[in-house]
């Protein structure tokens, strides 16, 4: 297997993904990797990695013709080293607009996929059970097929990688009767009908998404992003909040000695750096987009990610699985 990694992007660049590399190096020795990025940096990865030296860093808010056109960009070399080494999978925390955009127009969407997708697990509190949320942020906006397409892509990952082999999948929407929801997402409901989506519930609310009931939650990006940030901000305004409970008095801290497993449960659950990162799923290959802020943990995690979808072949499960639905 052959991993690039783009090592420049991010908050923190090679503060975050030079120990990151080779720690997944060393617990991963088989894999050959393609660490992208000035050479003179990368030199402590030189003995766990093929250095691709690379010059500059694209702008976060670079269009899809910058990105092209920036020869010397680690981004553009990394997606390059991509397609000459037939790499198995990439992963960069850059700018998520220029890395998606630059990575779709190179690599090409998958034959009959009409828009790609961010898609990424999500805890629910069902221990053990995770949900795939998709659009949570490629496109701003979608039409009724882009989620009907959605839906098919997101039962593909829900099968691979995480074994449930009838995926119960919901439309995002403001309410759970048939005639609630924006004109989107009851063009999209009719069209699942209309086409006989295998194992469409129908609309479920934002409130429910973790409950553990759904699989597969669809939403346009735009909304989808919406409901990601604000599962992160609520998540980390609730620990930010029991934290402060806990140290208010004696009592309350003795009480958190009795108490602090279950809440170091919770922490570990809801932490984002444990999934590292979600995947640009509709395009020919394996595309992970890892969390602006990474840190060297959160890092490592979206290069296992990369790893964990490659493995599980998530672009032919997914190009096969589109295939024998059109062709019913």
């Amino acid at each position: 297997m052959k991993l690039v990694i783009e090592m420049m992007g991010g908050d923190y660049g090679f503060e975050s993904t030079i120990p990151a590399l080779i720690q997944f190096k060393k617990d991963y020795p088989e894999v050959e990797l393609f660490a992208v990025g000035r050479k003179e940096d990368l030199a402590p990865v030189a003995d766990y990695a093929t250095i691709v030296d690379a010059r500059d860093v694209v702008k976060i808010d670079a269009t899809p013709l910058e990105v092209l056109r920036a020869k010397e960009s680690s981004l553009l070399k990394a997606i390059n080293t991509v397609l000459e080494a037939k790499a198995d999978a990439l992963i960069s925390a850059g700018g998520t607009g220029p890395y998606l955009s630059a990575a779709t127009l190179k690599l090409k969407l998958i034959e009959g996929v009409e828009r790609a997708a961010i898609l990424a697990p999500f805890p629910t509190k069902v221990k053990g059970k995770q949900v795939a949320i998709l659009d949570i942020g490629a496109s701003n906006e979608n039409t009724a097929s882009h989620l009907y397409q959605f839906a098919l892509m997101g039962q593909q990952y829900a099968k691979a990688v995480f074994g449930v082999e009838e995926p119960k999948t919901y439309l995002l929407s403001n309410g759970t009767e048939d005639t609630k929801g924006s004109p989107l997402v009851l063009e999209a409901f009719k069209l699942c009908k209309e086409k006989a989506l295998p194992y469409f519930m129908g609309q479920m609310e934002a409130r429910d998404a973790l409950n553990g009931e759904a699989d597969v939650v669809v939403a346009d990006g735009f909304t989808g992003n919406v409901l990601l940030k604000s599962i992160e901000g609520t998540a980390k305004v609730l620990m930010d909040s029991v934290k402060g409970a806990f140290k208010r008095n004696l009592f309350s801290k003795l009480g958190y000695l009795f108490a602090r497993k279950g809440f170091k449960n919770m922490a570990e659950t809801f932490d984002y750096k444990n999934t590292g990162g979600a995947i640009l799923i509709g395009v020919n290959n394996v595309v992970v987009k890892a969390h602006g802020n990474s840190d060297p943990r959160g890092f490592y995690s979206a290069i296992l990610v990369g790893y964990k979808m490659a493995k599980a072949d998530i672009v032919h499960k997914v190009r096969e699985g589109l295939q024998n639905v059109e062709t019913k």
